[in-house]
Order: structure tokens, then sequence, then C-alpha cells
């Protein structure tokens, strides 16, 4: 199944309603961010049922709600500006500078994208895998961050299905991680939902924090060691996998993590934490590694808390750092429990501190390097995204989204995303693997005893 099934039916560009003395400065990036030039953008969206006004007046409906989303995205641009700009690369030999920047004055802006497939809600739901064909809901297709050079930084795509809506976001992961991609997500959402409201400009719930964060004595000027960009972007392509997605259910998450505390003898570990051993174990199993072959697994873990003095929860940027377990030899994780695994875990977390993230970012800036999607250990296990972030809270005009799905960006074999669950307490998560591992997977009675297949 390819791109020629969703059918390209128009696209403009989208600025911010209107533009504010800080959007004409250079919007500068801070190491967080240009360590990610060479990976992929965020991509990810939701599907909505058509409301029962559209099956009446199909045309109608479509053109209206294309121009309130571009109304609102408009004014959402005000407070997130940098998101309509360009990246900007300045360099000179004397003295040596190699500088990236997002140059927000003399930007295109955000590109608005509506796309059709004669598709329907369930032929996207209900196969076991997610269909191919998904990718086609995003722009920025297999594109790395410093491509916003001559891309744009933020795409907006509507497709519209038989019976369904599916709002589609691509963003610039240099400008933010995804605690900012959804913060910018759901305010959108709440400007939709305010229209026709005079002071909707004014007044929205979280305005994002813009200031950028530095260690002491360094910035806004982050110098990189380049004279050319071939020098640090590399372009990845996965190889042949399937995706997935497993729900789990409150009861089955409050089970797991009993089970992972009860086992270790504390009542500290989380339920994330017991669910993201459970991945862990699983799929190494599934992979049928060697016993003395090593294996990690990575979480993303949100800086802003946890610097100190913390930043605010509405910082827009990247403040992650991805923490990993120690390097286990395979058969010894799988000897062990679940509860075993899940402490490994949880004393990552507890170790990543104030002190841990300067010393990294401290680090990088005595040698800035770019990081590549390729270098993540084929044996390892990967966990993106979080169950915090405000998914299904999105609606536009068509009540509560029936499902997320995410784009081709940084997907490989042992890559897994947590999402909210839609109802309430559960959460869903999105694996990908090599063919034979995900039918190992499939088959694993210690796995499918806590998972359940998710049409969502």
């Amino acid at each position: 199944m390819s791109s020629k099934n969703v059918k390209q039916i128009s696209e403009c560009s989208i600025h911010p309603h209107h533009a504010s003395e800080e959007s004409k400065k250079p919007f500068y990036l801070t190491p967080n961010d240009l360590a990610l030039l060479s990976v992929h953008y965020i991509q990810r969206g939701l599907l909505f049922s058509k409301p029962p006004e559209a099956i009446l007046d199909q045309k109608n409906f479509i053109n209206s709600l294309l121009e309130r989303l571009k109304q609102s995205l408009s004014i959402a641009l005000v407070h997130f500006y940098p998101l309509a700009g360009r990246l900007v690369t300045k360099k000179s030999e004397d003295p040596a500078l190699y500088l990236v920047y997002v140059d927000c004055n003399n930007s295109p802006g955000a590109k608005f994208m509506y796309a059709t497939l004669d598709m329907s809600i369930s032929d996207i739901l209900l196969p076991i895998d997610v269909p191919l064909v998904v990718q086609w809901f995003f722009d920025h297709d297999r594109a790395v961050n410093h491509d916003g050079h001559t891309m744009s930084l933020l795409t907006i795509q509507v497709t519209e299905l038989v019976d369904g809506i599916f709002i589609g976001l691509s963003m610039n992961h240099c400008l933010g991680d995804g605690t900012s991609f959804w913060h910018f997500f759901n305010i959108w959402s709440e400007i939709f939902q305010a229209q026709g409201d005079n002071n909707s400009v004014a007044t929205i719930s979280r305005p994002p924090v813009l200031e950028r964060w530095f260690p002491d004595g360094h910035g806004p000027i982050i110098s990189l060691p380049f004279k050319h960009s071939d020098e640090f972007i590399g372009r990845f392509e996965a190889p042949p996998l399937r995706e997935r997605m497993f729900h789990f259910s409150a009861e089955s998450l409050a089970k797991l993590k009993a089970k992972a505390n009860a086992e270790s003898d504390t009542t500290k570990i989380s339920s994330f934490q017991s669910l993201s051993a459970l991945l862990w174990r699983s799929i190494t199993r599934a992979r049928c590694q060697p016993p003395d072959q090593g294996t990690i697994c990575r979480l993303a873990a949100n800086n802003r808390a946890r610097l100190d003095p913390p930043l605010s929860g509405d910082y827009f940027g990247n403040s992650i750092y991805p923490i990993s377990s120690k390097m286990v030899p395979a058969g010894e994780l799988l000897e062990h429990g679940l509860g075993w695994a899940a402490w490994k875990l949880h004393e990552a977390v507890v170790n990543h501190n104030d002190k841990v993230i300067r010393e990294h970012t401290n680090a990088w800036l005595e040698s800035p390097v770019v990081y590549q999607v390729s270098v993540f250990e084929p044996l390892s296990v990967t966990i993106g995204s979080s169950p915090r972030f405000n998914m299904y809270g999105t609606e536009f005009g068509m009540g509560k989204a029936v499902a997320l799905r995410s784009g081709y960006a940084h997907k490989f074999s042992g890559k897994v995303s947590s999402y909210e669950g839609r109802k309430e307490g559960s959460m869903d998560m999105e694996v990908c693997l090599v063919p034979d591992a995900m039918s190992a997977l499939e088959c694993d009675k210690q796995f499918m005893e806590f998972a359940s297949v998710s049409h969502h």
C-alpha cells in the first residue's frame, strides 16, 4: 500500500495571526535542541469519527472544518511563533562559527495540507498490524530536522476518510520534545474550541515559556565544530518492520505493578516502570538472544522538573534525556523475574537528577555531537513518548478521538512508543519489531496475559 492511495487536494502556508516584537529576533537553539539535527521530525496524529452532520452535508462540513482549523492555527502560531520559522545556518572562518538557529522573521509559515483517502476508520484500526498507509497521513516522511532549512518546521495534514478525519502533525524535533509537541496540539485545540470568543488570542491556559535554557556561562550562541552539514547528517532507513498496538487496561497495569513490587519487596516501582520491564523482558525473549549477549532498556526522561531550579512544565524546547538501565546479559534478564528488571529501571529513573543532567550537558558542550537514529543498539529496547501527555483531551469539534497513530519517524526494531489509552487509566504501546520477533511476542503467554489487542 503506497502514498498513491492518499490523494493530496490542497496545501497552503499559515502565518501567525500577527507578529510580536519577540518574533522578529533570532530564536536560538540549546545543546539539547542542536543534538537532534540528524534525527526525524515528531509525527503524531489523532483519528476522529465524522459527526452526523458531516454525512448530511459532506462538502459544507469539510470546508467549514478546514477554515476553522486554519484560523485557530494562525492564532496558536502567535504564541508558538518559532514553529512558523525556518532553520538558518550562519558560518564564518575567522572567528570559526557554525551557528544553526531559527529565523522567525523571514518565515514562509507553517504548512497546512488537505488530503483524501477512500478507506474507512475500520480499515485503519481493525488489521492486526498498523497499515502502512498511515505513514502517508503525515508530511516530512523520512525528513531529518536539518531539512527544516528548506522544509516547514510544522505541517498539519488533514486526511479525510470515508467516515473519519485524521489530523496529523509533524513538528521539527529541534524545536521541541514530546512535552512541547502535545502542549502545542492541546493549545491549538483549546483555541479551536474557543473560536467566536474574541479573547481567544489573548487568553490561553498555558502560554509556552520560550526563554531558552542554557547552562551557566553558555549561550545563546552555540557554535558547532563543523564546516559543512555533510559531517553530521545521516539518513536512516529501517528494515522491514511489523508495527502493532497493544492495549493495557487499568486493571492489567495494577496487577503488573503489584507483581513487580511484590517480587522486589518494595512499593516504589511505578506502573510505567513495571510495564517497561515487561516489554524489555518479552522483546528480549522474542528475539531469542544468546544468553551472554547484553541488552539494555532506554526510557525518555523529562528533565524539566529534575533540574534545580526546575524549568517550567510549559518550557518550549527539548528537555529530555534517554536514560538507560545498566547493560545485562539476556540470560540474566530472563532468569530473574519481572520485579528484578523493573527495579533496574526504577534505579535508572531515580538516579537521573540535576547533577547528572548538567554533567551530560557540559560534556556535550566540550565535544558537541549530533545524534544519529542508526546508532541505537539493535538489541536494545527503546521506549519513547509518554502516557502522561494529554492526547485524548485534544478535540476539534468532533468529540473525543477514536485512536492515535504515528508516522515513519524514529521506528526501528525494539522501538516502543507509550501512549495514554482512550479509557482513563489505561495505556497503549506501539511496538515495532522485525517480523520473526513480532510473531514470537504474539505467542508469548507471559506478555499476552497482560496485553490485549488494541483497536484504538
